[in-house]
């Protein structure tokens, strides 16, 4: 019964330090680049785009595919970047209690 008292407590300061990081990943944000630093993207650690950033020898008609790649190369470079920050956040939560591989706490 302690046990499954103690497991209980432990579920319920996760529940709360949850609510935390939820918070605070809204406040993080990560920048991803391509094309040399050409193109910038700014999302925040749960992947709300915040900002970009385009260089203007891109803004002409020839350059149109271009830009379009290089916006989405840009989105998936910042998209990692928000991933790592919040599993290693993720990591120092739950770094007491021991989840099943795989789980996705949100």
């Amino acid at each position: 019964m302690a046990d499954f008292l103690g497991l209980m407590n432990q579920a319920t300061q996760l529940q709360a330090k949850m609510q935390e990081l939820q918070a605070e990943l809204d406040t993080i944000e990560v920048e991803g680049a391509s094309g040399g630093g050409m193109v910038s993207v700014k999302l925040t650690a749960k992947g709300e785009l915040k900002g970009t950033r385009i260089d203007d020898s891109l803004l002409k008609p020839e350059e149109k595919e271009v830009l379009e790649d290089l916006l989405i190369a840009a989105h998936a470079d910042a998209r990692r970047k928000a991933d790592a920050v919040m599993q290693d956040k993720m990591k120092k939560l739950t770094g007491g209690l021991p989840l099943p591989p795989g789980l996705k706490l949100f």
